[in-house]
């Protein structure tokens, strides 16, 4: 496979892991007023990714407990980070961690194909 395919295949599967996790962030409806958001962080040394990210999200909500509630995916291969539902003072709190570069809303993307686009 080539260098080209592969990343495209990358980024289509955190694509869709993406829209999974926001699937399952609506319809909560609670009064926390969460949404799912893509968390990027630095690649951890000398730890496994996940338990990494628990420990960030730890730092902000609380407890481990809370955290690996509030954890929806974590990003190991094609980038750092992971994806949770979190109120926007989460997200706030969250970005100013150590280790966290960027803290994004998930979002939704479809590839389309039309005239033209083969």
């Amino acid at each position: 496979m080539t260098k080209r395919v592969l990343v495209f295949l990358t980024l289509l599967s955190v694509l869709s892991i993406a829209r999974m996790a926001e699937a399952e962030g609506k319809g909560n409806g609670n009064a926390n007023d969460r949404s799912v958001h893509i968390v990027y962080t630095e690649r951890p040394e000398g730890e496994e990714p996940e338990a990494y990210h628990v420990r960030t999200l730890t730092t902000v909500l609380g407890s481990e407990e809370a955290a690996k509630e509030a954890l929806l995916y974590s990003y190991k291969s094609a980038a750092s980070g992971f994806s949770a539902k979190l109120t926007p003072e989460q997200v706030a709190e969250i970005s100013k961690q150590p280790g966290v570069l960027q803290v994004v809303p998930s979002r939704t993307y479809q590839l389309h194909s039309g005239p033209g686009l083969h």
